[in-house]
């Protein structure tokens, strides 16, 4: 009896899009940097979609169990400039590092460039206070190192050492969050392109030098605290590339209705938020993160960042609400309560931020008539809690 594989709350990047994959290796056999799975141009368009379109195979390409024709969805939402100079980055074999706020798809992005590129997303370090240099290198099985001595056998290859071995791409997570004598041990890898491992000195396993197409991917945010300043010489080591907040009103709102859908499809239940009341989740997002309404109107920022990740968090607990509970109240009354919720996150003192925005912006356009932002200012005294 073949046992069934365990369900997963999120699928990584290579398993999700396997077939979007496969397709744009078979449709696209153009020159690819060494290592790579697919051409730099597939990569591109794997992760900005291909507007629309439906890509057909060519004559003759292996089509194994794949469709003639795809439209390969969009998973990011940004400039495709700035994903055509990332993977150029990393056709060159340069460290790429990924700035920005909290909440500005990083992560996802450095996902899609390792599971396009090298065929796996899984080589990560997560970077925080605790990280050592091991994590970054290698590390012992000490049963083994003791009962036979340092070996081969006996190493734990860090992602790193395992991504120098198959020239594939290493995701490291919020690399500033990492002490400065953790981060310094990327310096000599991405220099000298090799790690030393001077237990097994005198044998072939001493050194291991990087395979064609090996590189790093690094990602950290612009605004946290308790974070390590990178040195000068690791920062040369790197390309920086900035990933902003979507700078579109309708293409930010696509996206959190997607990710919101797919997130409650995942425990099989409808997502059934209105559009509108979408719209007025995401427009209060921008205003808060922006600090100007989209009329121009002043709005005082508060601590938190109002990141598109959180919206996302807020329209997903509205549509679970919405299916849970069907009965109770609509989506809307419950928008300024999940809205104070994230405001406080960093100050609590900052609910009297969203009052402000509640007695400015959201005021003057229930003023102007819009019913959806007069039943919110009606809503005004749920913020008092």
């Amino acid at each position: 009896m073949t046992a069934t594989a365990p369900a997963r709350q999120v699928e990584p990047a290579e398993d999700a899009h396997r077939e979007e994959l496969a397709f744009l290796a078979a449709h696209d056999d153009g020159i690819k940097p060494p290592g790579w799975r697919l051409t730099p141009r597939a990569v591109v368009t794997f992760i900005v979609g291909s507007g629309g379109d439906a890509l057909a195979l060519p004559k003759g390409a292996k089509a194994d169990g794949l469709p003639k024709r795809l439209v390969i969805s969009p998973k990011f939402v940004g400039e495709r400039a700035l994903v055509e100079r990332a993977v150029v980055t990393l056709a060159g074999e340069r460290g790429l590092l990924l700035v920005g706020e909290p909440g500005t798809a990083k992560s996802m992005l450095s996902e899609l460039l390792a599971a396009a590129v090298s065929g796996t997303s899984q080589l990560t370090v997560q970077g925080t206070a605790g990280t050592t240099e091991d994590q970054l290198r290698y590390g012992w099985n000490y049963a083994m190192l003791l009962a036979e001595g340092p070996s081969p056998r006996a190493l734990v290859p860090s992602p790193v050492l395992s991504a120098m071995r198959t020239g594939g791409v290493v995701r490291v997570e919020e690399v500033t969050r990492c002490l400065p004598e953790v981060q310094d041990a990327l310096v000599s890898i991405l220099s000298d392109r090799r790690i030393a491992v001077p237990e097994l000195s005198g044998t072939d396993a001493a050194t291991v030098h990087a395979a064609p197409g090996f590189t790093v991917i690094a990602t950290a945010n612009l605004r946290d605290r308790g974070v390590s300043e990178m040195s000068a010489a690791l920062k040369r080591r790197f390309n920086f590339e900035a990933v902003g907040p979507i700078g579109d009103l309708a293409a930010e709102t696509e996206l959190v209705r997607r990710q919101a859908k797919s997130a409650l499809e995942r425990v099989g239940a409808p997502f059934a938020v209105d559009d509108v009341v979408l719209e007025v989740l995401v427009t209060a997002f921008r205003d808060l993160r922006d600090g100007v309404s989209g009329e121009g109107w002043a709005v005082e920022r508060p601590s938190t960042v109002m990141s598109t990740a959180e919206a996302v968090s807020v329209a997903t607990a509205l549509g679970l609400a919405d299916a849970y509970f069907p009965s109770d109240r609509d989506p809307l009354s419950l928008l300024p309560g999940h809205l104070l919720g994230v405001v406080r996150k960093d100050d609590p003192a900052d609910a009297a931020k969203l009052r402000g925005y509640w007695d400015g912006a959201v005021r003057r356009r229930a003023e102007s008539g819009a019913r959806t932002w007069r039943r919110l200012w009606e809503l005004r005294d749920v913020l008092e809690g």
